[in-house]
């Protein structure tokens, strides 16, 4: 529709609420979507975090040295703030579906820098939602972000094959919501979450696992070991957002603090333990 239609049935941006000169299935302004924030400071190579003063002189940030994760690297398109939050929280909490197609396309950037470390293909897996929550929700932003991203990567990238693999791992017990909480009761919330109901359909496979956000990684470590531990040869995360150290979704601190920091460490050592077929010590639980 024109101007003058939209003078009838006006539309907002669903961001900024600025009137929108024509009526669209996705109701975002090219102002905002001109906003959403890149990626432009030194990252972590391991979780793709932001580095801090102190980590300069490494390549990976101080909790990945302390705990190295199971997962090879993870990516993302941009970082957690202004417009890229408030579009994951209109596809998330209120339903704006049509929006994924190009969120999804953003994030089907951030998988593209992949391509030279597993050029023969990846088996993609979205982080599933327990039925309940799916109930509520009526749809898995993984699972749409995914779609679109692989859409767009088969126009831009015809021969490297990406197979979506969305029931590869099902979320077995049903959780809280990861924002808000610390890492140690993240870690907590996700322990023993997620399962693999068929291994033999991981065994050997180069793994994609996508989500939305990554904040302290908790449920990519958690979703990166059962999948390892199913015979998953490496496992890569993509994300279409990632938090910083101390932002608001972690719960206003900074997540690192030095006991958490500490607890970091020991949750390393259960994965040291883990990727290496051993059993935690004392009988602790693996993730």
């Amino acid at each position: 529709m024109d101007a003058a239609s939209c003078a009838l049935l006006p539309s907002r941006c669903a961001l900024c609420g600025s009137p929108l000169p024509l009526i669209s299935p996705v109701p975002i302004c090219d102002a905002c979507w001109a906003e959403f924030p890149l990626r432009n400071e030194p990252a972590c190579s391991r979780c793709g975090d932001i580095l801090g003063p102190l980590d300069f002189a490494f390549s990976t940030c101080r909790p990945c040295r302390l705990a190295p994760p199971p997962f090879v690297r993870a990516v993302s398109y941009g970082p957690y703030e202004g417009r890229m939050r408030d579009a994951i929280h209109a596809l998330k909490y209120d339903g704006l579906m049509p929006a994924a197609r190009r969120l999804g396309r953003m994030l089907g950037q951030a998988i593209g820098e992949l391509a030279p470390e597993v050029s023969s293909g990846m088996l993609v897996i979205p982080v599933p939602l327990h039925r309940s929550k799916f109930g509520q929700r009526g749809f898995n932003q993984a699972w749409l972000l995914a779609s679109h991203a692989l859409a767009g990567l088969r126009e831009t990238k015809p021969g490297w094959r990406l197979v979506l693999a969305s029931s590869a791992v099902v979320r077995q017990r049903a959780t809280e919501s990861q924002a808000g909480l610390t890492p140690r009761q993240r870690r907590n919330n996700v322990r023993g979450a997620f399962v693999v109901p068929n291994p033999q359909a991981v065994t050997g496979r180069n793994v994609l696992v996508v989500d939305d956000i990554m904040t302290t990684g908790a449920t990519a470590r958690s979703v990166a070991q059962i999948l390892l531990r199913a015979g998953a040869s490496n496992v890569w995360i993509a994300t279409l957002a990632r938090a910083r150290h101390g932002s608001q979704e972690r719960g206003g601190g900074g997540v690192y603090s030095q006991g958490n920091l500490r607890r970091a460490a020991e949750t390393g050592l259960e994965d040291r333990e883990f990727s290496s077929g051993r059993q935690p010590e004392s009988g602790r639980p693996s993730f």
